[in-house]
């Protein structure tokens, strides 16, 4: 069974690292071409779902002594196909707006769209600096806090360990005392 999941992992390392190559390639080219690589493209993406449901199938019919191995492999495989599928949304998001912004020429407002976003981004980083600043001070006193029970419990310890002696010897005195009398009561 191993072998022909080793098969069908050449068959999707092939095949990715031709999708790989092919959506680099989709924002450069123009009109039909780029519409041809897209559709190659969706095609391969298919064939590699289907290679990697194959794969899924051959991993459960592997002994369950062996099958974390190709289990493992299998997760970094989904991870590997839902990353081409990402970059080929961006390529086709890419040649998307290509084709709109040639259409209506509009080039100026992505500027400030850009801007825009950019300044939601610097906002959006300022807050969560503000708040790992307040977590981090939280953090501090809450530290300080239980240093100082730490120091408190060490001086109750301490008094504790005192007064128990004194008992000890008090106890001890209370012996003596009560043999010294037991012998003048004899007398």
């Amino acid at each position: 069974m191993s072998a022909d999941f080793e098969s069908y992992e050449q068959d999707f390392a092939v095949l990715t690292a031709d999708i790989t190559g092919r959506i680099g390639k989709v924002p450069k080219l123009v009109g039909d071409e780029k519409k041809q690589m897209v559709a190659n493209v969706e095609k391969q993406l298919e064939e590699a779902r289907e290679l990697l449901e194959q794969m899924e199938l051959e991993v459960r019919e592997i002994p369950p002594q062996s099958r974390g191995m190709y289990s493992s492999r299998m997760r970094s495989y989904k991870q590997e196909m839902g990353k081409l599928e990402a970059d080929f949304k961006r390529s086709r998001i890419a040649y998307s707006d290509e084709v709109r912004n040639e259409l209506l020429g509009d080039d100026g407002n992505s500027s400030e769209n850009q801007r825009a976003h950019l300044l939601d981004n610097t906002e959006r980083l300022e807050r969560s600096s503000r708040r790992l600043e307040a977590g981090y001070q939280i953090a501090v006193e809450t530290e300080q806090i239980g240093q100082e029970m730490l120091e408190n419990l060490s001086h109750d310890r301490e008094k504790i360990q005192r007064a128990r002696e004194r008992l000890r010897e008090t106890d001890a005195n209370l012996g003596k005392s009560s043999r010294i009398l037991t012998g003048m009561l004899r007398r």
